[in-house]
């Protein structure tokens, strides 16, 4: 598969799976209550003129750490997309909005492996993408001629119906599996809304899953967990008794299967979280 490398007029060979290059310990601390996925990615095209602006030295980076201001909101939560994902390769501006202000960075890299974002909207050459900081449904504007952008187009969609505890993942929207999941209690709910797969990872230290895909999203309740701030996650069980209930700090946990099918999601792609 091919990704076009917007801004310098060539193409980038990108490999069909791009996991997160290094083990990270402690990725239980990261997240936002329970327990742990790679990535890859298809083909797109951009446009040639060059970006409007650089990433300032001062501006805030756009990671599952930060917590951003004036940022805009998601303000269709439930919208879908052709799939188009955008990794920078080199850190880029975040506008507020087209040739508007920058309110923070966006780097090439998240949890040690690549950024890839899903654009949620285009005006020009100006993208929205959706953020992985807090607040959650954080959004900002990126130019789709910055230098390095990378664009490709992914054909999957994870759906997680809180209500019946349930995680849909479709390809080309159709089902390509269904399972009964475990999800955040009431205290400690899962966060409702439109996300993304952000990075994968594969734990150093022994946790209840071998993989931990977290989430561009964030505890509602929870600022921390662990010693982390608060990411959301998708990750294994082992005990299958815990699958239809709501008992999670807000993490999804998923049977092996639906971990190993969820594996094979590209980052980027989109997760829809409903009540």
């Amino acid at each position: 598969m091919t990704a076009r490398r917007t801004g310098t007029g060539g193409r980038a060979r990108v490999p069909a799976v791009l996991a997160a290059s290094a083990l990270l310990a402690g990725a239980g601390a990261l997240l936002g209550g329970c327990g742990h996925s790679p990535a890859n990615t298809a083909s797109a095209g951009g446009t040639g003129r060059p970006a409007r602006a650089q990433a300032p030295a001062g501006a805030p980076e756009a990671t599952t750490y930060a917590r951003l201001k004036g940022v805009p909101r998601d303000d269709a939560p439930d919208g879908a997309t052709g799939g188009l994902v955008v990794h920078p390769a080199k850190a880029v501006p975040v506008l507020d909005k087209p040739g508007g202000r920058t309110v923070a960075t966006l780097p090439a890299q998240q949890l040690g492996g690549p950024t890839w974002v899903p654009v949620v909207q285009s005006s020009g050459d100006w993208r929205r993408v959706l953020l992985p900081s807090r607040p959650n449904g954080a959004t900002g504007w990126i130019s789709g001629a910055a230098d390095g952008l990378i664009t490709a187009h992914t054909p999957y969609t994870v759906k997680v119906d809180l209500s019946r505890r349930r995680l849909t993942l479709l390809k080309a929207g159709k089902p390509a599996g269904a399972w009964s999941v475990a999800v955040g209690g009431a205290r400690t709910p899962t966060p409702t809304g439109r996300t993304f797969m952000l990075a994968t990872l594969a734990p150093a230290t022994r946790t209840p899953s071998p993989l931990v895909l977290p989430l561009g999203t964030h505890s509602a309740t929870l600022d921390t967990f662990g010693g982390g701030p608060g990411t959301v996650a998708l990750h294994g069980w082992p005990d299958r008794s815990v699958f239809g209930k709501a008992v999670t700090h807000g993490c999804v946990r998923v049977p092996q299967d639906a971990l190993d099918a969820l594996a094979k999601v590209p980052l980027g792609s989109l997760v829809f979280i409903g009540a």
